[in-house]
Order: structure tokens, then sequence, then C-alpha cells
């Protein structure tokens, strides 16, 4: 159901992206905070959405299908304003890359597999590489505006190419799984002979 709790929780988290990336545009510390806020907020409602599906066993299909869609939207669409505002620049715009081109392949894997009837488990991993990046990206979105004895924009982008270590580990390991029920699943070449694929005979 739509407007369940879970679901309006997971909706609330892509509803907030167009608010963050407005509030970029201010020059503003005001803005970089709330920013900062809203991001966070929206970051805990990925917990609660999940958490509260199953205690109140309101999972459902439509919630499995936007809950992935929507950290990766807010994840995407902040990466790319940290990179357009500066805020994350030169060589670690590099750690960006990898956190989006693996979750273009986690999704593309999960929607082959998922056609198989196969689930892909969510590795102890690949949570603390997620809480990672959040709070990376959570610096970064103050990034300038922050404290001036306190290194924010180091703090986020150290932060970030850590979660970029580990988003290719976890992406590899994602990989090879995927792999392997891909040839577990790979039709039998008919043999020569069989029905459907007559030998050759002499002519």
């Amino acid at each position: 159901m739509l407007t369940s709790l879970p679901n309006l929780l997971t909706l609330s988290r892509i509803a907030v992206i167009p608010v963050v990336v407005g509030l970029f545009y201010v020059p503003e510390a005001w803005a970089a905070y709330t920013a900062c806020a809203l991001f966070a907020a929206a970051c805990i409602t990925d917990w609660f959405d999940g958490y509260l599906a199953r205690a109140w066993e309101q999972e459902s299909v439509i919630g499995k299908f936007l809950d992935p869609i929507a950290d990766k939207l807010l994840v995407a669409a902040t990466l790319i304003m940290l990179v357009a505002f500066a805020r994350l620049s030169g060589v670690s715009v590099l750690a960006a890359v990898v956190i989006l081109l693996r979750e273009v392949l986690v999704s593309g894997l999960r929607e082959y597999l998922a056609g198989l009837n196969v689930g892909v488990p969510v590795t102890w991993m690949a949570k603390w590489k997620t809480t990672i990046q959040m709070v990376a990206i959570g610096f970064l979105i103050v990034g300038d505006y922050g404290p001036v004895h306190i290194p924010v924009t180091l703090i986020g982008t150290l932060g970030l190419w850590v979660a970029a270590i580990l988003t290719f580990v976890t992406g590899w390991d994602y990989m090879r799984a995927g792999l392997k029920h891909m040839m577990a699943h790979q039709p039998a070449k008919p043999r020569k002979g069989a029905p459907g694929n007559p030998a050759r005979t002499p002519g």
C-alpha cells in the first residue's frame, strides 16, 4: 500500500532531493547546514522504512521497488551537485565516479537476478560502506561553511575515499556472486544428434 508509513518514508527521500539540490544554489551557511540536515534525515529514513515494514508486516512490492531507487537517486543527485559546486574536485571526483558506477552495476545485477528469482543479500561490509558514504557526503555538503578549526572538507573527502574502496570491494563481491548464478542458470547446449538438433549425415 503506497500510503503506508514505511512507503511514505521512502517517498520522502525522493521528495527531498529537489530541495537539497536547490539549496546548493544558495551561497549561505544556513543553506549548506539545512541541506546537510535534510540529507541526514533522509538517510535515517532509509533505516526506519525497512525496519517498520518488517516490524508491522507492511512489506510490499512497491516498497521493495522504491527503496533502492530512492537511495540511489539521493546519493547520485548529491554527488553531482558536490562536483558541480567544487566541494568535491580534482582526483577526488574519481571516488564519486566509483560509487556511481557501482550503483549502476549492482542495480543491473539485481534486476537480472530478480528474473531468476535470486536475491542478492546485503553484506555487513556493504552496510558499513553506506554508513561511511552518507557521513562523508554530509561533511562535504557543509564544506567550507563548517567551523574554521575543523577540516570539514578534508574529513568528508577522506571518508568518501574509504567508501569508494569499500564500494569497489563489495561491488566485486556482488559481481562474483551474480556471475556464479548466471553460469548456473545458463541453458545447456543441445547435444549433437539430440532431438531438435539432428546430426548431419554424409550427402
